[in-house]
């Protein structure tokens, strides 16, 4: 209990300083931009190569090649695990320059058709100054990966606030200095992601220095285990990275319906994003070198224990997450972006698809969860297969709703297809091996299932009041519509589950009271 707390604490830590930075960043960009229909092409323009970021430094790469680096490191020492990790990063920055190059061409090519309207072309163009993105990425997801590996947790998770910072920089300093429109400004942002790319990946090689990593090129072409890696790394993309797959399908549609959809959307997936990483990628970073471990040294009942233990932290936490967004979208969105050119019919629209997105809010972090545990298995396919079929369901449900329901639409069609791709993996998971022993996984969730419900209905109760009695005129007023209500609820879940004996609402009293006890006397 207490390593995995201390270590996956210690990464929420770090991941809650990115994401409080990355929620600044796009409270910057509301203000700047709105949810107009140019922000909706930098929007997507940028979820192209900011895919690549999460298939690699969240999902793919890592999946395939931390456990690799830790069977080297186990079976054949460090000088064989640093010489494999040189051969893994030569691989990926020329495969990754070779594909960056392939697409500034071709959307080259695509601008010089005369037929593209106004919104497309500027998405291409920004598309065309920030693929480069991809390559700068993929370094730093290797580099993160081989961190997290040698058991540093902490400070690679900061690399992503170093992104942050600088792309709050582009839209402040930059951005205004490139002309009067907004058309013409938004290429700050773009040459700012380029800028953020090199900060991110700079940002991880101290640490390793000090671990003892020295860069040597080491030619991929022949390497066995570049090309393990790479066999692993397109159906992990999609096995792990279904959510991030689903946004950018369903947005690139909306964008030709409606192109503020795309806008719109992307603010409440943002928000969503900050428990999400807080919780559930900081688990799934932590679970997945441990659960390989275990894997290749074949202790498989600590391997279901350590999984359950997991999920049983994430469904505690991820509960009162999902039941404060659902109940407080509109006073959260009111209080982070209605300024400058975000109105208040945006804090409207995002708001409602914040609450069709935060039921899934679980299923989404447990689909993170289970991927890594077939990848600590060396099953690459299952997941893939799963999620395949999860994206041809999502893309169904997304053409069916997102006309008539804009972005609440897509933020169902997300939810309902998460739910499908759990259930699929925990059926595949408990075939594979032979059983999962997850009775005391449900006993404990469904107390916090009915606390999390009665904590979401005193915070609503509780906004409804604040709202009639004292209103949001001011800012005092905004914050407190917000941490009022979710205070007392947050306080009414916890000890409702400790009452209940949730075993994680115990585990993680007594790990507060281990570090700050001692502050008492």
């Amino acid at each position: 209990m207490s390593q995995m707390l201390k270590s996956s604490g210690a990464l929420a830590t770090a991941t809650l300083t990115s994401r409080v930075l990355g929620l600044l960043r796009e409270m910057v960009y509301a203000a700047f931009m709105g949810n107009t229909w140019v922000a909706s092409a930098f929007t997507l323009a940028f979820q192209v190569p900011n895919l690549f970021r999460r298939l690699l430094g969240e999902g793919a790469l890592t999946a395939a090649f931390i456990p690799i680096f830790k069977q080297k490191e186990i079976k054949e020492g460090e000088q064989e695990m640093w010489r494999t990790a040189n051969a893994v990063i030569s691989g990926l920055v020329v495969a990754a320059a070779i594909v960056s190059a392939l697409a500034i061409l071709a959307i080259s090519m695509a601008l010089a058709l005369e037929t593209l309207d106004a919104e497309t072309r500027l998405m291409l163009r920004l598309l065309r100054v920030m693929f480069p993105y991809m390559l700068l990425v993929c370094l730093a997801a290797a580099l993160v990966g081989m961190a997290n590996a040698r058991g540093h947790f902490f400070v690679p998770a900061l690399g992503a606030a170093m992104l942050n910072v600088v792309m709050i920089f582009s839209v402040l300093f930059l951005a205004p200095g490139l002309g009067d429109k907004l058309e013409e400004q938004i290429f700050g942002l773009a040459f700012g992601v380029l800028a953020a790319g090199v900060a991110q990946a700079a940002f991880q090689l101290p640490s390793l220095y000090r671990e003892g990593y020295r860069y040597q090129w080491v030619s991929p072409l022949r390497d066995v285990t570049v090309r393990e890696v790479m066999r692993k790394m397109l159906p992990g993309s999609i096995g792990v990275a279904a959510f991030q797959i689903n946004v950018l399908i369903t947005q690139c549609f909306s964008f030709w319906f409606d192109p503020s959809i795309v806008s719109t959307f992307n603010y409440s997936v943002r928000l969503m994003e900050l428990p999400q990483g807080m919780f559930g990628i900081s688990l799934a970073t932590y679970l997945l070198p441990t659960l390989s471990g275990l894997a290749a040294e074949k202790k498989y009942p600590e391997f279901r224990e350590t999984l359950r233990q997991g999920l049983g932290y994430l469904a505690f936490l991820n509960l009162i997450a999902a039941a404060m967004a659902l109940v407080l979208a509109e006073p959260i969105v009111r209080l982070l972006f209605e300024r400058g050119k975000f109105d208040a019919e945006a804090t409207q629209r995002v708001a409602l698809a914040l609450a069709c997105l935060a039921p899934g809010l679980l299923l989404f972090s447990t689909v993170n969860i289970l991927a890594r545990a077939f990848y600590a298995l060396n099953d690459i396919k299952t997941p893939m297969k799963i999620s395949l079929v999860c994206l041809g369901l999502n893309l169904v449900f997304a053409l069916w709703l997102v006309r008539r329901y804009r972005e609440a639409g897509l933020g169902v069609a997300n939810t309902m297809s998460a739910a499908f791709n759990v259930w699929l993996l925990f059926y595949a998971l408990r075939r594979k091996l032979a059983r999962l022993e997850l009775a005391g996984l449900k006993q404990a969730v469904f107390p916090a299932v009915a606390a999390a419900v009665l904590a979401g209905e005193s915070a609503f109760l509780l906004g409804l009041v604040w709202n009639e009695k004292i209103g949001h005129a001011g800012l005092l007023q905004k914050l407190g519509a917000v941490f009022m209500p979710m205070a007392l609820a947050c306080l009414l879940y916890w000890g409702l589950t400790l009452w209940l004996k949730v075993p994680a609402a115990h585990d993680i009293l007594v790990l507060v009271r281990r570090k700050f006890g001692p502050w008492r006397r």
